[in-house]
């Protein structure tokens, strides 16, 4: 009894993709060292979601993991490597969604906790609320057990300059040009059924005033349901806010009957553009399949399915 049941662990069925953000990602400006670096991150994270989902865990088990994978690695703008504020610091942002029963928690505007995506999660799971931010997140987060780090761990050399170089020039910058939109996230079907989806960021260079783009926005960066899709957005976050693509996504398949990759590129090609959005997205559905749409010159982006698909990919080919 204990072999079928390695077997029938082995063979079942789960989905899981991430992305470690969009934009202008120019090939001209891309060594074939800093491009493997960026495939092994991406990789990474595939292995921390999949060793759970292989292991028959949950969805929002797996999102998780994936995501605190991707912020552990430096290259991309969440976590450690979180890009600089106006005045020097970091402000991060996180958000988790179960889609089994729509629970949801998120932080915003947060400082020196290593894993903002597990203070989401602790806010999903034990805050009897949805979103917390600032100084509050960070004493839920040290009520929480979680781990923090003092600012040498999140200082990066090149988010340091590119934070300068804004400063100098007096702009506001999405990741390390005008186009580069620096969010991380991760989208899973578990083998349950269960769908979840999370999504964590630094946010923009040199930002003022306490901006929070659409990662932490439940239904705007970051969505899951059952019924549907689990989805993680990475773009330019107010038109992706106004435009509520997480949810948008998640309706037209609900209540149009459209399939994933439809509702998907209707989106993403069409009412996105509309209004000027750049950027793209990574999404699961109820049955497995997985849409990594984008409309930008290229999105970071990796899934696999227990059905044999595995892929990593940088540019639009």
């Amino acid at each position: 009894m204990q072999s079928a049941g390695v077997s029938c662990l082995i063979n079942m069925a789960y989905s899981l993709a991430v992305h470690g953000g969009a934009g202008t990602i120019l090939r001209s400006t891309m060594t074939p060292e800093l491009e493997a670096a960026y495939r092994k991150g991406l990789d990474n994270a595939l292995n921390a979601g999949t060793l759970v989902l292989s292991q028959g865990g949950s969805a929002v088990d797996a999102v998780e993991a994936a995501v605190a994978s991707l912020e552990d690695f430096p290259l991309f703008n969440a976590g450690k490597g979180a890009v600089f504020n106006h005045i020097g610091k970091h402000e991060m942002d996180a958000a988790i969604m179960d889609g089994s029963n729509l629970a949801a928690g998120a932080v915003s505007g947060v400082g020196n906790i290593k894993n903002p995506v597990k203070a989401a999660r602790e806010v999903m799971d034990k805050s009897g609320h949805v979103m917390l931010v600032g100084a509050g997140a960070e004493a839920f987060a040290r009520e929480c057990g979680l781990e923090f780090e003092d600012d040498a761990y999140f200082y990066i050399e090149q988010r340091y300059k590119q934070w300068q170089d804004a400063v100098a020039e007096e702009r506001v910058t999405l990741d390390h040009s005008e186009k580069k939109f620096g969010t991380v996230g991760a989208a899973a079907l578990d083998s349950h059924g269960n769908l979840a989806a999370a999504t964590s960021t630094g946010g923009m260079t040199n930002k003022k005033f306490g901006r929070v783009g659409d990662s932490p926005i439940i239904g705007a960066g970051t969505y899951a349901n059952n019924n549907t899709c689990a989805i993680s957005c990475t773009g330019h976050g107010e038109l992706f806010m106004r435009s509520v693509v997480a949810y948008d996504i998640s309706c037209l398949m609900e209540y149009k009957g459209m399939k994933l990759n439809e509702a998907c590129n209707l989106v993403v090609h069409e009412k996105l553009v509309r209004i000027g959005g750049e950027g793209g997205l990574i999404a699961v559905d109820k049955f497995g399949n997985v849409s990594l749409p984008f409309n930008s010159d290229g999105m970071y982006r990796a899934a696999i399915t227990s059905g044999g698909l595995k892929m990593t990919a940088i540019y639009k080919d």
